[in-house]
């Protein structure tokens, strides 16, 4: 399991009182970068990403609210302990009603300094120090970032995980979303749980009820066996709605209902089933928009949107475009078992200004290619320039591909003989056996043709 010191980042301009908290705080186990000025620690925060910062209120050019009010601009989620002396006081409780963290007075009792720094981690969701000095980070395991954009959006996302609200993740395709999903679930008490995921822009709307809700057996014809249905896959842990403003209207109102009753009826069933699930939704849609067109209800969107993240683009994350990229083509490297060292400097401005309409799997994709085609250690930039214009947006696996394709020409071909299993069967020159096996693979009802 991934360990890292809680960062804490101190202000002031007294070395003398910096270092002697300096020795306290990394006595303690923290990792403690320090700044003699407002202005030197915003510097330190884009480079440090600390977890808390520590201030003294009265400082030459820019003071202690003034570096508060800027680390607020830059990271929200940044807890901020104030020092101040006895006379300032009332200073210092003024600041803590516009949201400072704490104010701690001088002399600097080292109990009371540590006392505040392990409440402002615990409040914050950074997690608490225990006796190694060291915190669980695993639950972002996953998130590859130097970004103070998203430093902010994941000390938001742990905040919420901790509750059982529901989250939607709105941002562009390829940003990520699903990553922070899995995040947000492994930051939860429901982490030992099992985590599902269902596109639902990818699945005809006939077929999608019955992935979400399941079936009983001989609920349709070919249905030999039942079948539990995502909700109760993923009963004691977290359900991804991905790209939920794709969802039929219909299907949200059958959604609707699940989240209000937590219950879930399967196709062909009589009687409800209890889940506890918790719900995460994402979408690249403005689903404010959808509600006045029509095409999404108003009282889901509120089940949904109780705590809204957006996920910047690539472009407003471009510090983590060389962290990215380099992550990317190790893994590749080493799974082709080639050897690519590195990227040259043009090649990495190449990637830098790069308009990247396509998020992190675009630049996945480019650097993909350009591991493959890759003639010498080193990435050229005109192997990336080509790989840029020659890469789509989103490609798909093997594997997705197959799937979709199966699924799309079953659908195709019981349209087109509404319904008739037969018929379909010897159109596509399978047996009868076989092509309910395709069916009940895809989780397809062939009765729902026939009313088409």
């Amino acid at each position: 399991m991934t360990k890292m010191k809680s960062r804490i980042l101190l202000v002031d301009d007294d070395t003398d009182l910096l270092r002697l908290l300096s020795m306290r705080l990394s006595g303690a186990g923290y990792d403690v970068a320090i700044a003699e000025s407002g202005e030197e620690a915003l510097g330190q925060i884009a480079v440090f990403s600390p977890n808390v910062v520590i201030t003294d209120l009265r400082m030459e050019g820019m003071d202690g609210i003034e570096l508060f009010d800027a680390i607020r601009e830059i990271n929200s989620s940044i807890p901020v302990i104030i020092m101040t002396a006895h006379g300032s006081i009332p200073e210092a409780v003024e600041a803590t009603k516009r949201g400072v963290f704490s104010f701690l007075t001088k002399p600097i009792d080292g109990k009371g300094l540590l006392r505040d720094v392990e409440q402002a981690l615990s409040l914050t969701g950074s997690g608490s120090l225990g006796t190694s000095g060291a915190k669980d980070d695993s639950w972002r395991r996953e998130i590859i970032t130097r970004s103070p954009a998203m430093e902010d959006l994941l000390g938001r996302l742990k905040l919420a995980a901790e509750s059982d609200a529901s989250i939607l993740i709105r941002g562009e395709s390829g940003s990520g979303k699903e990553l922070l999903a899995r995040a947000a679930h492994w930051a939860s008490s429901r982490a030992d749980g099992p985590f599902v995921a269902i596109n639902c822009g990818s699945i005809p709307e006939t077929l999608l009820e019955s992935e979400l809700f399941g079936h009983t057996k001989g609920a349709f014809s070919g249905a030999v066996q039942s079948h539990e249905g995502l909700f109760k896959s993923a009963d004691g842990g977290t359900l991804l709605l991905d790209e939920i403003g794709d969802m039929p209207v219909s299907l949200q109102v059958k959604l609707l209902r699940v989240l209000q009753e937590r219950q879930v009826r399967p196709v062909g069933a009589t009687r409800d089933i209890p889940v506890d699930v918790r719900i995460i939704s994402a979408t690249h849609r403005d689903l404010e928009e959808s509600i006045e067109a029509g095409t999404f209800r108003q009282d889901l969107y509120y089940r949904l949107n109780v705590v809204l993240l957006e996920a910047p683009n690539l472009g407003n994350r471009r510090e983590d475009i060389p962290l990215l990229a380099d992550y990317f083509r190790k893994t590749l490297a080493e799974k082709s078992s080639k050897k690519v060292s590195g990227f040259a400097p043009e090649a990495m401005e190449v990637l830098l200004q790069a308009p990247w309409p396509g998020n992190i799997r675009q630049l996945l994709n480019v650097v993909e290619q350009a591991v493959a085609l890759s003639t010498t250690p080193v990435i050229s930039a005109d192997l990336l320039q080509r790989a840029i214009r020659d890469t789509p947006d989103k490609m798909p696996s093997f594997a997705e591909a197959r799937r979709k394709f199966e699924q799309d020409y079953l659908v195709r071909l019981l349209r087109m003989t509404n319904g008739n299993v037969s018929q379909a069967a010897r159109i596509a020159q399978r047996n009868r056996t076989d092509f309910y096996k395709l069916l009940q693979r895809h989780h397809i009802v062939p009765t729902l043709f026939k009313s088409e």
